[in-house]
């Protein structure tokens, strides 16, 4: 993805949809850390997600983030591949620790009668 190309964070980014190099859903965009002083533009840095990430985002997400079990995944902004109708990371989920609650869920899921992932 091109340094340059200018996003608009709440609409293009913020709560979108993680897809892994493996076309995975892996998380969601939480919230995003920004770089860059007073002498320059601010830049993103990384994509937050995870329990934690949610203390930002008002009293109801703080709440949420202290009763939630889980920690913040920080994904540096330079594994995006793109950003489209979700934002396309360059490397599979695992290597990033990224969906780890998805592999939990699915040893439950699994057990079901007449549940199967394939």
């Amino acid at each position: 993805m091109s340094d340059t190309t200018p996003i608009d964070l709440g609409l293009g980014i913020l709560d979108h949809q993680l897809i892994d190099s493996e076309g995975r859903r892996c998380g969601k965009v939480d919230d995003l850390e920004l770089e860059g002083g007073a002498d320059s533009e601010p830049r993103v840095a990384a994509i937050l997600t995870g329990p934690g990430a949610w203390r930002g985002r008002g009293r109801i997400g703080a709440l949420l983030a202290r009763l939630a079990r889980g920690r913040t995944v920080r994904v540096p902004w330079s594994e995006v591949e793109g950003v489209e109708a979700g934002v396309r990371l360059r490397k599979p989920a695992a290597e990033l620790r990224l969906g780890r609650g998805d592999r939990r869920a699915e040893a439950w899921i699994e057990k079901l009668p007449g549940a199967s992932l394939e």
